[in-house]
């Protein structure tokens, strides 16, 4: 196996209410809060990032006329998450509110995981495939 580098890609999402989006995906699935750029002119947030504990993370911002990324439609963004505990973060998830999509679930390639939406839309899927 060679030895691969860390996470390049990290996805960006818009959010009607970003510092609640932020409240909710550190509480309900561990992200943790690492930057918050406060917006200009009564934008709420211009720029946050939220790191994933098991490598790689998210950006986000406040939906905003003003740029091409805050005229992204909240909810329009599906993301897969690797984890190494999907039952106990399916527990921590949906008792902070998340609405189940599809349940824990074993698949036929050998994950297990769950989706799950957050209070905007967007789906997140965790599970415990790696890829290839």
């Amino acid at each position: 196996m060679t030895d691969t580098p860390a996470p390049t890609i990290w996805p960006a999402l818009a959010y009607a209410d970003a510092p609640g989006a932020i409240r909710f995906l550190v509480e309900a699935f561990g992200f943790v809060e690492t930057l918050v750029v406060p917006g200009e002119e009564g934008r709420e947030i211009a720029h946050a990032e939220l790191r994933w504990p098991g490598g790689g993370g998210i950006m986000l911002g406040s939906t905003s006329d003003d740029s091409v990324f805050g005229r992204m439609k909240p909810g329009a963004t599906s993301i897969y998450v690797v984890t190494d505990a999907p039952d106990a973060l399916f527990e921590r998830a949906t008792a902070a509110g998340a609405e189940v999509v599809r349940g824990l679930k074993d698949e036929d390639y050998g994950s297990r995981g769950f989706t799950v939406r957050d209070p905007e839309g967007t789906l997140w899927t965790f599970g415990t495939y790696r890829g290839t």
